[in-house]
């Protein structure tokens, strides 16, 4: 009995040591599978922060969702999955294989990108290396990677020897330049601010709008570059029009070789210039022709670069009828005036003009009619038509009368008041300058100062033609009046013509300028040497709203006198107290002597 307890003791005691070996080798297994499976711990934010939350339908989670807390499998293997469960291994191994590869896509990206740009650098230095070597060749220097090369001739024209030699993608670059800029065609304008107005010069001088203290509204090209740049251009004409560009053009030369016309620097008449900093600088000159209503005109664009041959026309004005449209009210003192520069200019010199007056009221009437009728007796002139109306004065409805009355066909109009002065160049300037359909002309004026103020006293100031003289002392350019305008009749009837609503002075001519602006015509608005406002004392009525009067107030301030004599009328007190003293004082010394 007592052997059966030990043996049954011992038996326990055995059962009992099994079993807590077989416990230990289970938490061993345990604690290796934890081991080997569980990631290791980093620094980096967990996966739960990189891989999609719970509930997502990434494929590489099949739609569970990491794991959170301890659950291991039993002892002998993971537990069966289930949905909602932790995922396995491989999972890990996918999402981490998944963004590597995202990881390596966008660095190729990147890779290729870098390749393009750098690409497009060196496509723009190459251009950048051809503008440089054509203009080289224009100065007469040769090119780069050339021993003794030849200059290119006719001042670097796109037709030139020069321009064959760029390369191609430089010739599309330039043509897109030319493409932008505001030179065969207008672009729509947001307001009259925003116009680029152009220079106009002659051999000698040249017109500007910009002065400044030190710039006058005519003066010599100073400046070297300036010089240098209207020389180029002038140079580049001739050598266009007295070497022929094309197949055909030489055929012609050849057939008229012994009738064709050698031109020179005599020939040139004008031109006008501007610039669009971001595209370039249009020339465009005006050259006598082989007749005297014969003219030659060339556009050339300077694209920040070698000049491009725009243009190479033959303009006949000899059949351009210009309607001039005066409307007049009273005034008949400066309508005299008025018509013995008529005609002088048009009648005598000119010969291609039909002028229209349309009067206002019934008041001094009759002398307009004499002062017409007598000019068509004495210079057997026919060729104008008076239109009475019996109504409150306004400028703009007596021009729109006098544009619409016209039944002679698509005529060129020039809209003009009683007080301008004009001469025979002009009137060719606002044939040339004005294409039906295609622009318009806005010629800016040379505004006369008072007379008196500029001669010192009335007994001094010499006959009208005498005074017209462009300088600084004066007068000025009148670059905010808009009335002076050459249209042909179609461009204006399509607009809509004037406000007619507008009484009175000013304001009709800003909104038609305005009209024009806001369309696809181009408007050439130039500095014109040969259009002249001559001085007259200007009576601002009371009864004008208040935005009309502070504008005829601003206009008969701006027209009395330049800066500088303005100011010694304002100082004269004490100018002349100032001789006062220096009398004196002389006096004293002489007889202290």
């Amino acid at each position: 009995m007592l052997r059966a307890v030990m043996l049954r003791r011992g038996l326990l005691l055995w059962v009992s040591r099994v079993g807590g070996l077989l416990v230990l080798l289970c938490c061993s297994l345990s604690l290796l599978y934890v081991m080997r499976c569980s990631p290791p711990y980093s620094n980096d934010p967990p996966l739960s922060h990189i891989l999609p939350h719970a509930g997502s339908n990434h494929p590489s989670l099949g739609g569970m969702r990491p794991e959170t807390g301890a659950g291991a499998a039993g002892v002998g293997g993971a537990g069966p999955a289930h949905s909602g469960g932790p995922p396995s291994a491989h999972s890990y191994q996918v999402l981490l294989q998944e963004r590597e590869e995202q990881h390596r896509l966008h660095i190729s990206s990147l890779k290729k990108q870098i390749a393009q740009l750098k690409e497009a650098l060196q496509e723009r230095s190459q251009q950048l290396k051809g503008v440089q070597e054509s203009l080289k060749r224009a100065n007469g220097g040769p090119a780069e990677g050339q021993e003794g090369g030849a200059a290119s001739q006719g001042g670097g024209v796109g037709e030139a020897q020069g321009a064959k030699s760029q390369p191609a993608d430089l010739q599309e670059f330039l043509k897109a330049q030319l493409s932008k800029a505001e030179v065969t065609s207008g672009i729509r304008l947001p307001s009259e601010y925003a116009v680029v107005p152009f220079e106009s010069f002659t051999l000698q001088r040249v017109y500007q709008l910009e002065m400044g203290l030190t710039r006058h509204p005519e003066e010599k090209p100073v400046r070297k570059d300036k010089r240098e740049e209207l020389g180029e251009v002038l140079e580049t004409a001739l050598h266009s029009l007295n070497t022929p560009s094309s197949e055909q053009d030489r055929r012609s030369a050849a057939e008229n070789a012994q009738a064709s016309k050698v031109y020179t620097p005599s020939d040139f008449i004008e031109g006008i210039t501007r610039t669009e900093k971001d595209k370039g600088t249009l020339y465009e000159l005006t050259f006598r022709g082989e007749s005297s209503n014969e003219f030659r005109r060339l556009v050339l664009f300077r694209p920040f670069g070698p000049l491009l041959k725009v243009k190479n026309e033959r303009v006949d004005t000899t059949n351009v009828l210009i309607n001039i449209i005066v409307p007049l009210s009273r005034r008949t003192d400066k309508f005299k005036q008025f018509m013995h520069n008529f005609r002088e200019v048009c009648v005598r010199q000119d010969g291609r003009i039909h002028l229209t007056v349309v009067y206002f009221g019934k008041e001094q009437m009759s002398e307009v009619q004499s002062t017409l009728e007598n000019t068509s007796r004495e210079a057997n002139f026919k060729n104008y038509t008076l239109m009475q109306l019996d109504e409150e004065f306004s400028r703009g409805r007596g021009l729109d009368i006098g544009a619409r009355a016209w039944k002679g066909g698509n005529v060129l109009l020039f809209f003009c008041d009683v007080d301008i002065y004009f001469t025979a160049d002009f009137l060719n300037t606002c044939r040339l300058n004005a294409q039906a359909g295609k622009k318009v002309f806005y010629p800016v004026l040379f505004s006369q100062y008072n007379p008196s103020v500029i001669y010192g006293s009335p007994d001094r100031i010499p006959a009208v033609e005498q005074q017209l003289v462009i300088k600084k002392d004066t007068g000025f350019w009148r670059d905010f009046g808009f009335g002076m305008t050459c249209q042909y009749r179609s461009d204006f009837l399509n607009i809509g013509g004037f406000d007619i609503d507008i009484k009175g002075w000013g304001g009709e001519d800003v909104h038609l300028y305005r009209k024009y602006l806001h369309s696809n015509l181009l408007v050439v608005r130039a500095p014109s040497r040969g259009l002249f406002h001559l001085w007259h004392e200007k009576h601002c009525a009371d009864e004008l709203p208040p935005d009309q009067y502070r504008m005829c107030m601003q206009s008969k301030a701006m027209n009395e006198a330049s800066h500088g004599q303005l100011g010694m009328l304002f100082f004269r007190h004490e100018i002349e107290a100032h001789l006062r003293k220096q009398k004196l004082q002389q006096n004293s010394n002489a007889k202290k002597t």
